[in-house]
């Protein structure tokens, strides 16, 4: 016979045995104590059994006698030392001393951090499972046996155990010794459908209202949702003691938020992730890399205990890529990167896995404003760029796109000297001028005043339009400042190249004297067309002479020109004076200058 499966032997094989093992009190307390658990079918068939045990069993009669008053001696109340038998993520076998073993759950109120096979621990019964397990706790509660103990429960707001019994209207119907009432509002049960899974079940309660005047219809009021929200933050507050900055844990993304992801660590406790913490690499959404219900590796970065709030890391536990870009990149080095992210101030260039530069809008061109940089530049595009600066500290890399490229006005002289002739598209009008494109992303610029010789123009609109392509000279070429000026005028052919396209030297012709300095005099020679003409200073003395003539004695000099008769003009020797007409002989053309030499020819 198997002592294990005959625990109602006694009550089989005689009344007496069970008179004397568990004896009923006579008190009139006796009717407010919670009743005997009962018997189950398979307990029924064991008792059956027993008397077509054969008589030579009787020898284990006594520890099955034992093992039966051992366990009904305890009722479910009773704090029981039990050991740990094993340990797996759903619960925690433990032997209790009886036939079955008990089991709990890891994460109950309680329980010590260190779960091991062997350990004894202390806890109460609070029931069975449908495969016949005890269910344990580990918070020690009693049941009142009477109304001055419900009293005392009432006065100092005891944890007491009570039986569920029924669903009535408005919630359950609750044994403490006395029918109570647990309101669903107070049961601890969101979902009023599952209000009935409680029936049978022996909860820990707090008595919230008792009202005795009536024995026979005492008035009990009970609360369970108060109790659990105190296991469930002393639970938090033990695991939250746990917890300390740096340590690496593992926990269960319960939601994800744009800004970040919300990880469960214990039953109760959460930490965030923000989205920078996620990756070293940039992360726009947090749904992209994790999902609810994902188990992830994360390291505290910050633990708060006044405000119970937790900062959790995911790229904390990988190397960091910036110690690598320290070493492996330094100013003025050429690099190729992939094109990330565009913002309205540049473009961001990854260089390494996490590692990113930006390229500043005034470090895309040299010639041209960009306003946005998706004017040059798409993300995913691979450009080579030149380091400009590294600051480790504030992990910045500044990059430069026209670096790579090469700077054009580096030889602008060379390819558009001054007196050069250049042909270009006009691409844009201002009030002042109009800009020629010169290719390369290099520019010139053509002044108003310099367009045309022809007339004064108001705008340039009057003779250009954009798209136009002019012939102009470059006038100068300012590297420095990136500027070069043209002129259109300088090509225009004017009344010297006309002049001097008909003339050659040698030729006789009339000129008159605009001006004279020293041994020099500028002779006009035709319209709009002036010459250079050496002369020979006058003696000193003949011209005091001359200045000192007098003038009083105007009949004795015309009486003097009277006898030599009518003068041909100014002689040779005569000096030469503003406004004289004389005639000239040509002695230089210069076409390229617009330069013309005369001498006097009478």
């Amino acid at each position: 016979m198997n002592p294990l499966e005959t625990p109602e032997t006694p009550q089989a094989s005689s009344a007496p045995v069970e008179e004397n093992v568990l004896p009923v009190s006579q008190s009139s307390e006796a009717s407010l104590e919670a009743p005997a658990a009962p018997e189950t079918p398979g307990d029924r068939s064991n008792a059956a059994a027993e008397p077509d045990q054969p008589e030579s069993a009787s020898g284990s009669f006594g520890d099955v006698l034992r093992e039966f008053e051992a366990e009904h001696a305890a009722g479910p109340d009773a704090v029981l030392e039990g050991t740990i038998v094993s340990v797996t993520p759903e619960a925690v076998v433990i032997d209790v001393g009886r036939k079955m073993e008990g089991i709990i759950r890891p994460d109950a109120p309680g329980l010590p951090q260190t779960l091991v096979p062997g350990a004894a621990i202390h806890v109460s019964i609070t029931g069975r499972t449908e495969d016949g397990y005890y269910t344990l706790s580990t918070i020690h509660v009693e049941q009142p046996k009477d109304f001055s103990a419900l009293q005392t429960a009432f006065d100092e707001k005891h944890v007491i155990s009570g039986t569920v019994t029924e669903l009535v209207k408005g919630g359950l119907r609750v044994d403490v010794g006395v029918p109570a009432f647990l309101p669903a509002s107070r049961s601890g049960i969101r979902e009023m459908s599952e209000m009935s899974t409680l029936i049978g079940q022996t909860i820990e309660c707090r008595v919230t209202k008792l009202d005795v005047s009536n024995p026979d219809r005492p008035d009990v009021v009970i609360d369970r949702r108060s109790v659990l929200e105190e296991q469930a933050n002393a639970a938090r507050a033990e695991a939250f003691g746990a917890f300390q900055e740096g340590m690496v844990t593992q926990g269960k993304v319960r939601s994800l938020t744009d800004f970040g992801a919300f990880v469960e660590l214990a039953p109760g406790i959460d930490g965030l992730l923000h989205v920078t913490d996620i990756s070293w690499t940039r992360v726009d959404k947090p749904a992209s890399v994790l999902t609810v219900g994902q188990t992830v590796e994360v390291k505290i970065l910050k633990l708060n205990k006044q405000t119970r709030k937790i900062g959790l890391g995911m790229k904390q536990l990988t190397p960091d890529p910036w110690t690598v870009a320290a070493s492996a990149f330094k100013p003025g080095d050429r690099v190729n990167g992939k094109v990330v992210r565009l913002a309205e101030f540049g473009a961001f260039v990854e260089l390494l896995p996490g590692v990113d530069g930006l390229i500043h809008l005034s470090e895309m061109s040299w010639t041209k404003r960009i306003h946005k940089p998706d004017e040059v530049l798409q993300v995913g595009e691979q450009v080579d760029v030149v380091v400009l600066d590294i600051k480790h500290s504030d992990r910045r890399i500044s990059l430069g796109l026209k670096q790579a490229l090469g700077n054009p006005w580096d030889d602008v002289d060379t390819k558009f000297p001054v007196g050069a002739t250049i042909e270009g598209t006009v691409h844009n009008l201002a009030a002042f001028g109009a800009f020629v494109d010169l290719g390369n992303g290099i520019e010139g610029m053509i002044h108003i005043g310099d367009i045309t010789r022809e007339k004064r123009l108001q705008h340039p609109k009057d003779m250009l339009t954009p798209g136009q392509v002019v012939k102009a000279a470059v006038v100068e070429v300012d590297k420095g400042k990136k500027r070069i000026r043209l002129s259109m005028k300088q090509l225009e052919p004017t009344s010297a190249d006309v002049f001097i396209s008909e003339h050659a030297v040698g030729d006789v012709l009339s000129g008159r004297v605009v001006e004279v300095h020293g041994a020099a005099a500028k002779i006009e020679i035709s319209e709009g067309v002036h010459a250079r003409c050496k002369i020979k200073e006058e003696a000193p003395a003949k011209q005091q002479a001359a200045a000192a003539a007098d003038l009083g004695d105007l009949a004795a000099m015309l009486a003097s020109r009277w006898k030599s008769g009518p003068s041909s003009g100014p002689s040779a020797k005569e000096g030469v004076r503003p406004n004289q007409i004389r005639r000239f002989k040509i002695t230089a053309l210069d076409s390229e200058a617009r330069k013309i030499d005369v001498e006097l020819a009478d």
